[in-house]
């Protein structure tokens, strides 16, 4: 059996003398791994950087197989991050969180299609009104989609005790729901902050007119960060990945 597919890589592991084994988020397979004959070898190499778009093909004579991949590049996004640590930790950090936290071979296009945005937002130099980069949100954005997807969703919409829509700024660890300021304020030690960049419909619209600093940005990872680690890291009894925490580290 076989199929085609787009996908990103998100690893690639030496295997053998030269062959490799790869691991794709791909958009109708989920994230699917497969062996590339070669694919440790010099002229592959460049292929398999993780972040890179390919399109791949996966063939096997049983579906329970780890099958081989054939792989032909479409946009390197790796090597345009090579002289930015800040934004390579990035790329990084989103794929080996999609490689530990997405069950592998079920489909979750919105994930893939919310990663390729992520990478195109990384490879884009642009900064917001203040100079500080833009792709950050995105990328906090894309772990609450991730968290959505897995089935552990917050909702962000209103507050958990009083129903209002506006003056969000905490989040129940236990819910998942926001609370807002007025409701929260006794109870603030217990909550976590929610910054107001992922608060509201016109959240990005905001962001053009007040742009998010590197605070906020580290409050969005940390806020993800815990339920990441409540509901799919410490049932499986895994750490976050390294890179995960170096991005954390480097955005301080």
């Amino acid at each position: 059996m076989d199929w085609t597919d787009d996908g990103i890589v998100l690893s690639a592991r030496k295997h053998g003398e030269s062959s490799a084994i790869v691991m794709l988020l791909t958009r109708a397979h989920g994230r699917h791994a497969g062996l590339v004959r070669g694919g440790s070898g010099r002229r592959a190499r460049g292929v398999y950087e993780p972040g890179n778009r390919v399109h791949s093909t996966w063939r096997a004579r049983l579906s329970e197989h780890l099958g081989t991949y054939t792989c032909e590049l479409v946009h390197s996004f790796a090597a345009a991050l090579l002289d930015d640590p800040l934004r390579l930790a990035g790329l990084s950090a989103a794929c080996a969180t999609a490689e530990v936290v997405l069950p592998e071979r079920e489909p979750h296009e919105a994930v893939f299609q919310g990663l390729l945005e992520l990478l195109s937002a990384l490879e884009s130099p642009q900064a917001n009104a203040a100079g500080a980069p833009s792709w950050p949100p995105t990328y906090v954005r894309w772990e609450l989609m991730l968290l959505k997807e897995l089935g552990f969703g917050l909702d962000l919409s209103a507050c958990a005790a009083t129903g209002a829509e506006h003056g969000l700024a905490y989040v129940s660890p236990k819910s998942g729901r926001a609370v807002s300021s007025s409701a929260g304020a006794p109870h603030r030690d217990k909550l976590l902050p929610l910054p107001e960049f992922l608060t509201g419909e016109q959240r990005v619209a905001m962001e053009e007119r007040k742009p998010v600093n590197g605070a906020q940005i580290r409050q969005g990872l940390e806020l993800t960060g815990y339920f990441l680690e409540r509901h799919v890291f410490d049932p499986q009894g895994r750490p976050m990945p390294a890179s995960r925490s170096r991005l954390l580290e480097g955005l301080r």
